[in-house]
């Protein structure tokens, strides 16, 4: 099993790289296309900025390579939002996998939304032997409206995707990594899918 987490320069890559050897897997860092394109499961992860996380991606051809992957593959947070069409964040153009668009929450709640958020209306075998209502840790300013595409939901000011799936495209909002047993679960059924 070749695991391999896309590294171009958004953080929190150690952190999945710890959790899938939790689980017994090494994942590979990289940029590079021959090696991503190799690879079994593919991880996207991303922390930061949606204008600059894009700019990096363009800078090593990913933003080409990652919608023409066939393997599986895992966006997380600011990952998710990028295979999005459009973020509002930086009025950044996304890769276009999911067909939704990201938007904002407005501030007349505390924006981000840090913490714990239950997921619920479960659609995926990315989250076999997860409970609906599900509790899961979230850091977001920027949210993907739901859509068909849509596999959890989440309610924070107002529902949203907090997971979407498309063909061997699958998508999270929450960080696994950071989500106690039942994160290391759904890294683990991605992993086997």
């Amino acid at each position: 099993m070749k695991l391999v987490i896309i590294d171009y320069g958004a953080g929190n890559i150690k952190s999945i790289q710890f959790a899938c050897k939790r689980l017994g897997y090494d994942a590979v860092l990289s940029n590079n296309i021959e090696t991503i394109k190799s690879a079994d499961k593919i991880i996207f992860p991303g922390v930061g900025e949606a204008s600059y996380a894009m700019k990096m991606l363009k800078n090593n051809n990913l933003d080409i390579l990652i919608p023409k992957l066939k393997q599986p593959v895992l966006g997380i947070c600011l990952g998710m939002q990028l295979m999005c069409l459009h973020t509002d964040e930086g009025n950044t153009k996304g890769l276009g996998i999911f067909k939704t668009k990201v938007k904002r929450f407005n501030s007349n709640m505390k924006v981000p939304q840090m913490g714990w958020n239950t997921i619920y209306n479960l659609k995926s075998e990315l989250f076999k032997n997860i409970n609906e209502n599900e509790y899961l840790y979230l850091v977001h300013s920027y949210y993907a409206e739901n859509c068909r595409e849509a596999v959890s939901t989440t309610k924070y000011q107002l529902e949203y995707a907090s997971a979407l799936q498309k063909n061997n495209f699958y998508g999270v909002q929450f960080h696994p990594e950071k989500s106690s047993e039942a994160g290391e679960q759904i890294i683990k059924n991605f992993i086997e899918l």
